[in-house]
C-alpha cells in the first residue's frame, strides 16, 4: 500500500541536505530544512575541493559520480530555474591519476570498462609530453619531511590515466545555495541559525525535533545530513546500537599556492591523484593550486570531539609538508613565505564509505560520512534518498530488500544497499577518499 508523500525535516544545509531537499520537494514532500550556520554550503561544504572523478575502489561510488557528472555538467537543467545570485560551473581539467602503492589501479579501471567511462592510460614519458611542468619520477613511497628519505632521489617513474570528463565545481557554496534556491521554489522552507538539541520520538517513531529556542518542529521524517554533527543528532536519536559503522569529525587541511607556469587552469593545469606521494592537488582560478593530503599512512588524521573547534587557518607542519611534496612533482613551483589555505572539519566513517539509510527509528534517515569526497556525488545522492525515504514510508524493508536507484542521465544502477549502516566495514581500505 503506498503512503503519500508528507512532511519532512533534513537537519543540514550543506550539498547534501540542499540536494536532499529539493528532491523530496520535487516528490510533493512538506520539507523544513534546519542548519545552525546563516546560508546554504557554509559548513563542510565551503571547504571541499569540489573535485569531481570517477576513480573509486567501489562500483556504486563510481556509479554515484558519474550519474552526478552529467547533472554537474548540465546544472541548469538539473536545478530547473536561474538562481539570481548566479549558477556554480563546472570547469572540466581532466584528471591525471599517477600510479602508486596507495592505488589500485586495475581494480579502479575495471569499474570505469564497467561503466563505460573513457579514460586514456599514459607512459611516463607521455605524462612529460602532455603535462611538462610535471615530473614522473618515482619518488614514494610518501613521506613526512623530517624523514630521512623525504629527498631520496627517484627510484624509477610512474606512469597513469587520465580521465578526461574529470573537472571541478568553481564554487561549491554557490552549488549549495543553487540547489537551497530550487528547494524553495519547489516549496521547501530553510530556518537559519537553528540548532537541534533534541529527535522527538513517539511509540519508535520520530516525529520531530527540538530546537535551542525551545521551539518544536513536527514532521513524519527526519533527515540526518548534518555532516561533521551527525553523530550528535545520531545519538539524540538514539539510533546507533543498530550501526555497524561509525562517524567522526575529523580536522582537515587544503593549502593553496601559486601555480607555476605551465599548471595554471589557463595554461595546462589539470587535477592531478598522486597516491605515489600523497597528495592530489588541481588548477584553481586565480592562478593557483590547491593541495590536499591523500592519507598516507604516515599522515595523521585528527579527529576532533567538537565540529566547531577546529583551527583557523593550516598548521606550519601540514603547510609544509604538501607544499614540498607538491614542489617534488612541479619542479618550478615556488613555494611562498606565507601560509594559505582552508581547514575544516569533515564527516567520516570507519572505511570512508557514506552511509545512505534508513535506520531502527522509524522515519529518521541518515546520509552521513559524507565530507569531502561526495561533494561531487550529490546531485545523485538527493535523488537517491528521496527515492529511499519514499520507499520504505511506503512500506518496503530497505534492510532485507535493497533498493536500486537508476539514474535517469547515464542509466546506470545505484545499489543503495551497499551503503546501508549494516555493511561490512572495509577495513582493508587503504586509500582513503575526501576529495
Amino acid at each position: 500500500m503506498s503512503t503519500p508523500p508528507s512532511s519532512a525535516i533534513v537537519v543540514g544545509a550543506g550539498i547534501i541536505g540542499c540536494s536532499i531537499a529539493l528532491e523530496l520537494s520535487r516528490r510533493g514532500w512538506d520539507v523544513t530544512v534546519v542548519d545552525k550556520g546563516s546560508t546554504p554550503g557554509c559548513g563542510s561544504t565551503s571547504a571541499s575541493s569540489a573535485m569531481v572523478r570517477f576513480n573509486y575502489d567501489n562500483l556504486q561510488e563510481v556509479v554515484l559520480a558519474w550519474e552526478s557528472h552529467s547533472r554537474w555538467v548540465d546544472w541548469s537543467k538539473h536545478l530547473g530555474v536561474d538562481d539570481p545570485a548566479g549558477l556554480a560551473t563546472y570547469v572540466r581539467t581532466g584528471l591525471l591519476v599517477l600510479d602508486g602503492e596507495l592505488l589500485d589501479r586495475s581494480l579502479e579501471l575495471g569499474h570505469m570498462d564497467t561503466l563505460d567511462i573513457p579514460y586514456e592510460a599514459l607512459t611516463a614519458d607521455q605524462i612529460r609530453e602532455r603535462y611538462p611542468a610535471l615530473d614522473p619520477a618515482r619518488i614514494g613511497p610518501a613521506c613526512r619531511v623530517e624523514d630521512e628519505h623525504f629527498w631520496d632521489e627517484p627510484t624509477g617513474e610512474v606512469g597513469g590515466f587520465v580521465q578526461h570528463e574529470s573537472g571541478f565545481v568553481n564554487d561549491a557554496t554557490l552549488a549549495a545555495h543553487n540547489l537551497a534556491f530550487a528547494a524553495e521554489q519547489s516549496g521547501a522552507s530553510f530556518r537559519w541559525r537553528a540548532q537541534v538539541t533534541d529527535v522527538l520520538v513517539d511509540d519508535d517513531r520520530v516525529t520531530g525535533v527540538r530546537l535551542a529556542d525551545g521551539s518544536e518542529l513536527s514532521a513524519d521524517v527526519v533527515v540526518n545530513a548534518a555532516g561533521p554533527w551527525s553523530v550528535a543528532l545520531n545519538t539524540m536519536a538514539g539510533v546507533l546500537d543498530d550501526f555497524s559503522t561509525s562517524t567522526r569529525a575529523t580536522e582537515q587541511e587544503v593549502i593553496s599556492v601559486p601555480a607555476p607556469q605551465g599548471f595554471r587552469l589557463e595554461d595546462g593545469g589539470t587535477g592531478v591523484h598522486d597516491p605515489d606521494f600523497g597528495t592530489y592537488f588541481r588548477p584553481h582560478p586565480g592562478g593557483t593550486i590547491i593541495v590536499g593530503s591523500f592519507e598516507a599512512p604516515c599522515d595523521p588524521l585528527i579527529l576532533v570531539d567538537d565540529a566547531d573547534d577546529v583551527r583557523q587557518s593550516p598548521s606550519a607542519e601540514n603547510w609544509e609538508v604538501q607544499s614540498l611534496r607538491l614542489a617534488r612533482r612541479l619542479p618550478d613551483l615556488q613555494v611562498p613565505g606565507q601560509k594559505s589555505g582552508i581547514v575544516s572539519a569533515y564527516d567520516i566513517t570507519d572505511d570512508w564509505i557514506p552511509i545512505y539509510d534508513k535506520t531502527s527509528l522509524g522515519g529518521f534517515y541518515v546520509a552521513i560520512g559524507t565530507s569531502g569526497h561526495q561533494f561531487k556525488a550529490a546531485p545523485f545522492v538527493g535523488v537517491a534518498m528521496a527515492e529511499l525515504i519514499g520507499a520504505v514510508q511506503s512500506g518496503r524493508d530497505h534492510d532485507t530488500d535493497p533498493l536500486v536507484v537508476r539514474g535517469e542521465y547515464t542509466g546506470v544502477d545505484l545499489e543503495l544497499g551497499f551503503f546501508s549502516r549494516h555493511r561490512h566495514v572495509q577495513l582493508h581500505r587503504q586509500l582513503t577518499e575526501h576529495l
